[in-house]
């Protein structure tokens, strides 16, 4: 294909360029060629009118958003094709078409190749075949106007992820939109990308024509918070703000904004006219007196122009100054807490790169006004329960974003030490089944901690209420042991730091919007080498949930853990509370009743009623089993959270025979409490009571 001279019109005042005084509102370039054209009344032209009519009429049923046709017949054949974006309805794509095809004739009036760029929609045309053939040029780029801080790490993150959504789009199933979207965390925000192609290319063009968008983003955008670039095969956009619709409304318009068109043989447009710049005037229209007028306008305005630049270098340099006062404040307070200190505990091993990663700025610092409007300033209205670490608040960001925020009671001792390791664990931890620490504030003597927010609340909401109960059936609950199961792995085999929950129990473990879980509250979890036994006289957790050498005797290892995991597992199959079972009147705890049910072959009977009619026996059974191995007596006996995860996959796994317990923690607490008072105690800075889920 012979390569085309191409004319951009844009509406600016371009030199040379012809302009068009009825600009679509929020269009984008339209391209005409130069050297081919055709002559009015023509062949050509009739064809193109018949193709343009085919394209508009075809957009009211178009499936995938894409149509290509051609009109005519040998050196008269115009070949045409409309994409509409991927994120918009039926409705606004025969819209953009529409309007598109009436205006794309008085654009380029006798050019026999065109391209046009909407919003929502591209059409094109030629005389040459453009339907399944790769077309990276022209190119049009857009860029947001305002910048990141951190450039390095956000040019990463950009990269991988418009590498990841680039690879989707090539690899969408025939006949089906070559479109994928997808939203990565960056610090306190969300990065949204896009990508797409035209659906008559190959995978291997597809994506040839994306990753060629894709390196063209440090040339043109780099250090931009958001950018788009458009070819006739492929588009790509991101923004730290959402800007795709999957709910088939029009894409947002974009503001404050920069463009140009590439490469050779188009025009660039110029830069916008500097406010208060003076005419020169022409020779013969005002002598000597013009010439003064020009020259004190001119001093004039420079003078205005330097108070004004004073001005605001003035407030600039007063907010920076605040600003590291602020940071200064910040970094006292950390140290404070410990944090600087980390290393000095043996039992935490967090070496000296590991603390000088966690005090740099990758951790998000949240202003306290904003956390102060989201909660409400702090109303009882926006409160979601308390615990021994202080209230938890539902905030609402100014983006819509809702998170959960926990503010540490003046008054708690316990919950210093939570903060601290809520801030040096679980912010380098990231995994599906972990709840994710969006950051934290330290102003006004505030200590708060800014979380994801969980809408489905904590396990517990749900498995010891016989009404909630049935939201969860036997399939879901399995979901849920599996995604605790996987989550502890991670902290106990995968992530860089290895940890030991301590606290692994129903209220701490929340769900998302689909009820997948994700394990909370950090603040007891102890980091650890190897398979290292360790020992404490500040026993914290749950009764019901700890295991025997940890409360009777302060020793703890992975294997605590697995003992609490076995005890959520037989609550989840039971529905019933281990922390509270001891009021039957046989004294039984959870652990014993459920051996004593399994060792006479009637497991079964150990199922919450509400789990009859979903439940598979078998798997039941399985569970029961596997719940019991985890809480032996002897740590030795117990699987590691590995061999837990490939029982639970497995069908046809051998699963070793479990032990009569001796006794468990439940029972223990039921003897040493008054029979005629249900009254749960609380000892040695062990929590019982039982906090509203987030």
């Amino acid at each position: 294909m012979m390569p085309v001279k191409f004319s951009l019109i844009l509406p600016l005042i371009l030199v040379g360029v012809t302009i068009t005084s009825e600009a679509q509102p929020s269009s984008f370039p339209i391209i005409c060629s130069d050297a081919a054209t055709f002559t009015r009344n023509s062949t050509y032209q009739t064809n193109l009118n018949t193709l343009l009519s085919q394209l508009s009429s075809s957009s009211a049923s178009s499936v995938n958003g894409f149509y290509a046709s051609s009109s005519g017949s040998e050196s008269d054949v115009v070949y045409g094709l409309y994409l509409c974006f991927g994120d918009i309805s039926t409705d606004i794509c025969q819209n953009c078409v529409t309007n598109a095809t009436k205006d794309i004739v008085g654009q380029c009036p006798i050019g026999k190749e065109a391209m046009l760029w909407y919003d929502n929609c591209f059409l094109r045309y030629s005389s040459q075949r453009i339907v399944s053939i790769l077309a990276l040029n022209p190119a049009f780029f857009m860029w947001n106007t305002q910048n990141v801080t951190d450039m390095e790490r956000f040019n990463e993150l950009l990269a991988k992820t418009m590498g990841e959504i680039a690879n989707e789009a090539a690899n969408a199933p025939s006949g089906a939109k070559k479109f994928a979207v997808k939203e990565t965390n960056f610090g306190f925000h969300k990065l949204y990308t896009l990508s797409q192609c035209t659906p008559d290319l190959s995978a291997a063009n597809c994506y040839e024509c994306l990753q060629s968008a894709i390196s063209n983003i440090p040339s043109c955008c780099s250090g931009k918070q958001g950018a788009r670039i458009l070819s006739p095969s492929c588009n790509i956009q991101y923004e730290l703000y959402p800007f795709y619709n999957e709910t088939g409304f029009s894409r947002e318009i974009y503001p404050n904004y920069n463009s140009t068109v590439v490469p050779g043989g188009l025009v660039f447009p110029p830069p916008p006219p500097v406010p208060g710049s003076i005419t020169r005037p022409e020779e013969g229209k005002g002598g000597k007196k013009t010439q003064i007028k020009v020259i004190a306008s001119t001093s004039a305005a420079i003078v205005v122009l330097m108070l004004f630049s004073s001005s605001i270098y003035t407030i600039w340099r007063r907010k920076i100054l605040q600003n590291e006062d602020k940071e200064i404040s910040q970094e006292v307070q950390l140290l404070d807490l410990g944090i600087g200190r980390i290393g000095s505990d043996p039992l935490s091993k967090i070496t000296r790169e590991e603390e000088m990663a966690m005090n740099s700025q990758d951790f998000p610092m949240i202003p306290f006004n904003i956390i102060y409007e989201a909660t409400k300033h702090f109303s009882d209205e926006a409160k979601l329960g308390e615990g021994g670490f202080g209230p938890v608040y539902k905030g609402t960001l100014e983006d819509g974003k809702e998170v959960a925020v926990k503010r540490l009671s003046a008054t708690s001792g316990q919950g210093l030490q939570e903060f601290m390791n809520e801030v040096t664990l679980i912010a380098r931890l990231q995994h599906r089944n972990l709840v994710r620490l969006l950051g934290c504030c330290l102003e006004k003597t505030e200590k708060l901690l800014i979380y994801e927010y969980m809408p489905n609340k904590s396990l517990d909401f749900f498995i010891f209420d016989s009404n909630m109960g049935l939201h969860l059936d036997w399939q879901r609950r399995l979901g849920i042991i599996n995604g605790v199961a996987k989550g502890l792995l991670y902290l106990h085999e995968d992530s860089r730091l290895r940890i030991i929950h301590r606290d692994l129990k129903a209220s701490n473990v929340l769900l998302d919007y689909e009820m997948n879980p994700k394990i909370s509250d950090f603040g007891m979890a102890r980091i650890f080498q190897g398979n290292d036994n360790n020992s404490t006289n500040r026993i914290v957790g749950t009764y019901g949930y700890m295991s025997p050498e940890y409360a009777m005797e302060g020793f703890f290892s992975v294997k605590s853990d697995i003992f609490s995991f076995g005890v959520l597992l037989l609550e989840m199959i039971s529905g019933k509370r281990s922390s509270r079972f001891y009021i039957s009147e046989e004294g039984e705890s959870l652990i014993t009743y459920a051996w004593k049910l399994w060792s006479k072959g009637d497991g079964l009977e150990l199922m919450d009623p509400s789990l009859v009619n979903s439940s598979v026996a078998a798997e039941v059974l399985k569970c029961i089993h596997i719940g019991l191995l985890c809480v032996q007596d002897d740590p030795a006996e117990r699987p590691t959270v590995s061999s837990v995860v490939v029982m639970l996959g497995s069908d046809t796994i051998t699963l070793p025979q479990p032990r009569q317990p001796a006794f468990s923690i439940g029972q223990f607490v039921a003897r040493s409490a008054p029979s005629s008072s249900p009254k749960i105690c609380s000892v040695n800075q062990v929590t019982l009571s039982n906090v509203s889920p987030r």
